[in-house]
Parts: structure tokens; C-alpha cells; sequence
């Protein structure tokens, strides 16, 4: 089991390495661009479903109650929080729908929508970030595998190269950390990470 243990830890390092080696200048760029979001009085508004409706939830809680007691709180909304909203919407309309008819009621043209699909095919998820393009939000999406359909769906789309769905999850763990981090930097807050 040693041997295993070591030989995960090395491929979920490498996988980020190599990751983040590519994608250090697009994650600056975005980070850039969400802060101006927020400067603006934007929020960001995530989604995902599974373990990326729990990401969706993280990043949120991220935005809105910094651990990091110099870092400023900043408006965000995970539209996978409200049980009844999602079962109401995937009973009466369509699964399909859950994310989108919950954009139409919350999004503002400033605002920012951040999408999370491990394969980048779901369904719902991508509807709803192309329902947010034309709503004028800044689409950025965390996807694996080969990004699925989200490459044309995102202003901001970072796509880990892998078909491990858990090599995707934990690089999108440090890619969320990363981007709320940048953020704040991007808004003048003192590197204290």
C-alpha cells in the first residue's frame, strides 16, 4: 500500500505541476479580470454538480468568509446550495435547467460565473454558462479530460489534461485556492500567503 500511496502523491504533484506550469499567465489573467469584477461591485455566482457542486460551494465560502484575517471578504454565491431550488427546478422543468433558471433570477451583467465540470460535458452546467455569456457575465470554467464543450463557452477556461477524475478534483482544489488568492492581489491586498 506504501508503494501506491507514494506513486498517487507523485502523480497528483506532477499532474499539478505540469498544470500550473502551463497555465500560470491564463490564471493571472483571470484573477485580473475577476477583480475587476468585483471592483466594480460584481459577485461571482459558481456551479458544478457532484464533488464540483461541493468545489462550486468551496469557492463560494472561499470568497465570502476569507481564512486569511488580512484578506477582505467578497461577494459570492454558489447556486448548489439551495436543495429545494435544484429539486424543484429538476422536478417541474428539467435537470438540465437547474443552474440556468437560477442565473435568470440571480446574475447581474457585472457579475461573474464560474462553472466546474470534471469531464467539461455536463449539461446543465454548460448551459448555464452560455446562458451567462449572454447575460454579459466573465465565464470561467474548470474542467479535465479535454474540456468537453466548455472551450467555447468560457472567457476564462482552464482544462486539466487528464482523464483521472481525481487528479482533476485536486488540481481544481489548488486552481480555486490559487485564483482567490491572485485575486486578491489583483485588488492591492499584500502577498501574506
Amino acid at each position: 500500500m506504501r508503494d501506491a500511496i507514494l506513486r498517487k502523491a507523485r502523480e497528483s504533484a506532477e499532474v499539478k505541476l505540469r498544470f500550473f506550469e502551463e497555465q500560470a499567465e491564463p490564471l493571472a489573467a483571470c484573477a485580473r479580470a475577476l477583480a475587476g469584477r468585483f471592483r466594480a461591485g460584481g459577485r461571482l455566482l459558481a456551479f458544478g454538480n457532484g464533488g464540483s457542486a461541493c468545489d462550486a460551494e468551496h469557492a463560494a465560502v472561499e470568497f465570502v468568509h476569507p481564512i486569511v484575517e488580512k484578506r477582505r471578504p467578497l461577494p459570492a454565491l454558489a447556486l448548489t446550495s439551495s436543495t429545494p431550488a435544484l429539486t424543484a427546478i429538476g422536478n417541474d422543468a428539467d435537470f438540465s435547467q437547474i443552474f440556468v433558471d437560477q442565473l435568470a433570477i440571480q446574475a447581474r451583467p457585472g457579475d461573474a460565473a464560474l462553472g466546474i465540470s470534471t469531464s467539461g460535458a455536463s449539461s446543465n452546467v454548460n448551459r448555464a454558462l452560455r446562458r451567462a455569456r449572454e447575460l454579459g457575465l466573465l465565464t470561467i470554467g474548470f474542467a479535465g479530460r479535454d474540456g468537453g464543450r466548455m472551450p467555447d463557452l468560457c472567457d476564462h477556461l482552464f482544462v486539466v489534461r487528464t482523464w483521472s477524475i481525481h487528479r482533476v478534483q485536486e488540481t481544481h482544489t489548488l486552481l480555486l485556492h490559487l485564483l482567490w488568492d491572485e485575486v486578491h492581489l489583483a485588488l492591492g491586498e499584500d502577498d501574506v500567503l
